[in-house]
């Protein structure tokens, strides 16, 4: 590496370590405080029946009963993954209607809808993850089906 590429890295190193002053790191401390969408929902006592409920909801209308501690596990991922997307889209439901009441105004709140977009996004990864380990115990065909004709594109062959 060149000095003077080197002495750039540096001053742009300098430049992005996060917030110095109390001030700004008690603004970022708030951050992830600010409408509450990190926190686990089985962290909250009063989600954690809705969750339990929905996913013996789930694991009955596929599997047809509701004894295997396995499928039961794993819907309860597939239900925490579906509340958390159902709370990210009433969070962001203020936001659309102050859109649609003054479009003019709209700057102010685009910030705000993209974090919500980034929880929204997590959380349709996270459903769609556990809705796929769900099917593989519950559903083993549905699995086989999935899995039918990959090849493992970036392994070398003999």
């Amino acid at each position: 590496m060149t000095t003077a590429r080197a002495r750039a890295s540096r001053r742009n190193g300098r430049k992005s370590g996060g917030p110095r002053t109390p001030a700004g790191k008690a603004v970022a401390a708030r951050n992830s405080r600010r409408h509450g969408l990190r926190v686990p929902l089985l962290a909250d006592p009063r989600v954690a029946p809705d969750v339990d409920a929905l996913a013996r909801r789930i694991t009955t209308s596929v599997v047809g009963r509701d004894d295997d501690p396995r499928c039961h596990e794993l819907a309860c991922r597939v239900a925490e993954a579906q509340l958390d997307l159902v709370r990210v889209r009433t969070a962001r439901l203020p936001f659309v209607g102050a859109l649609d009441d003054d479009p003019v105004a709209a700057a102010k709140y685009v910030p705000e809808l993209l974090r919500l977009e980034r929880y929204e996004r997590r959380a349709l990864s996270r459903r769609k993850f556990a809705l796929r380990a769900f099917e593989d115990v519950a559903l083993p065909a549905a699995a086989a089906r999935r899995h039918f004709g990959r090849t493992n594109l970036g392994q070398k062959t003999k």
